[in-house]
């Protein structure tokens, strides 16, 4: 295990890139939308890290992404990015990043219910923000068939998968 601060920032931001690449376009009438790897693995390094280095690490990643590099899903980047309809999950990110890397500093890794729930929490937080700023830009009926819809079914896989995962870690590494 990697224990400075620092190089644990710079994985899990190497991590969410990595993860943010693996999608899967969900066709639209307007356009496509990309269901990637990236909320699940923003959930599970701010639970992983915990509270202060797991949120660093997310703003990390979005300040990188917001000044050019190609790390948001499917290789995007830029201002562009973070005002656009992308903006809402992007700063959902960084809320949830705090508030499930709390939980993570309590015993909740080590308990698949605990871990449910805050996979569960954190989700909720990015979509929120999400269909927040969608809702701002195109309207309530968009916001929800842009930014809810396509990603719910999605999410509750990544919910079960991330809540197994470090409960999963923990009992394997006694």
């Amino acid at each position: 295990m990697i224990n400075h601060p620092f190089a644990q920032v710079i994985l899990a931001v190497l991590f969410i890139a990595l993860f943010a690449q693996l999608s899967i376009d969900v066709p639209l009438v307007e356009s496509s939308i990309p269901i990637t790897g990236q909320t699940f693995a923003v959930l599970l390094s701010a639970y992983w890290l915990k509270r202060k280095i797991g949120t660093t690490a997310i703003f990390a990643y979005v300040i990188l992404g917001t000044f050019g590099l190609p790390i948001f899903a499917d290789g995007q980047s830029g201002w562009d990015v973070l005002i656009g309809g992308s903006g809402g999950f992007l700063t959902g990110f960084i809320i949830a990043a705090y508030v499930i890397g709390y939980l993570g500093e309590k015993t909740w890794p080590f308990s698949f219910t605990k871990s449910l729930m805050a996979m569960t929490i954190g989700t909720a937080i990015i979509l929120f923000f999400g269909v927040g700023r969608l809702t701002n830009l195109y309207g309530l009926e968009k916001g929800l068939a842009y930014g809810f819809y396509p990603f719910w079914k999605g999410a509750i896989i990544k919910i079960i998968l991330g809540a197994l995962i470090l409960p999963l870690y923990h009992r394997l590494k006694k």
